[in-house]
């Protein structure tokens, strides 16, 4: 029996080592000490706004003191909450511009606008520049948000599916967290992104975690529409798929083994 007991305790042995880990690949930005304070703060004011694409929906206000002045460069409407007559009391809510797949909206006033590929930012001040001084007296205030910033995250997430920046800004650690984190089967040093930009051309990005450098990178800060795609690691792709052939066949010699040594070891006794 003491033969039996030996051989558990190696094939135990076996698997511990085959499947062991010091659990260092699981720790986000491992380096995060070693990066100067003034390159994060660099990176943080130097990331950029959401880039407008087609399909993008927009909700844009101009603001003033005078509010009849400005009135005509909002696009609005009411709706109801007293009665159904047309003239009854309601809430005035915002008509959101859809940027279209030649990358215009159609603004009030000032017509046709080809917004694709300008930040939050320049088309605010391009907004801006075509109203004042022209047809107004004072500066305007224009305020712009994305109303449709969805990122999509697959794979190996807690709780993979479609997320919402409120703020149309969001990183990928943001995006990380509001998906529950990984699970302990997926790769944490190849994060895949995959944008398409203004144009509609597919971009390609690797995230490797462990490594605090990923906040200094432009695609950090993620985009509308972004995909994050997490693969589960080797152990799990194991258990879902099968085993390696030379596993597979170290296993059923095992058995066999295992099978012969019993048989002996009752013809024994």
């Amino acid at each position: 029996m003491k033969i039996k007991h030996l051989l558990l305790i190696a094939a135990a042995a076996l698997m511990l080592v085959s499947c062991g880990t010091n659990g260092q690949e699981v720790v986000y930005m491992q380096n995060i000490d070693q990066i100067p304070s003034a390159a994060l703060a660099t990176a943080f004011n130097q990331a950029g706004d959401f880039t407008i694409k087609p399909g993008d929906m927009l909700h844009i206000n101009v603001a003033g003191s005078n509010e009849d002045a400005v009135k005509p460069f909002n696009k609005i409407q009411y709706i109801s909450t007293i009665g159904n007559s047309s003239f009854s009391v309601g809430d005035r809510t915002t008509i959101f511009y859809l940027v279209d797949d030649g990358g215009n909206i159609d603004f009030p006033v000032l017509g046709r606008l080809h917004v694709m590929g300008m930040t939050k930012l320049k088309l605010e001040e391009y907004i801006t520049s075509l109203i004042y001084p022209r047809y107004l007296t004072e500066k305007p205030a224009v305020e712009i948000r994305i109303q449709n910033f969805k990122v999509y995250c697959l794979g190996e997430f807690a709780a993979p599916g479609i997320i919402q920046a409120e703020n149309g800004r969001l990183n990928l650690i943001e995006a990380i967290a509001m998906c529950h984190d990984l699970t302990m089967q997926g790769r944490r040093d190849n994060v895949m992104l995959i944008r398409t930009d203004a144009t509609g051309q597919r971009i390609v990005k690797r995230f490797d975690l462990a490594d605090a450098n990923i906040m200094l990178q432009p695609e950090f800060q993620l985009q509308q529409n972004d995909i994050l795609y997490v693969e589960p690691n080797k152990y799990k792709k194991r258990t879902v798929w099968s085993l390696p052939p030379l596993y597979g066949a170290a296993v059923s010699i095992f058995g066999t083994s295992m099978s012969v040594l019993n048989f002996i070891l009752l013809l024994t006794k």
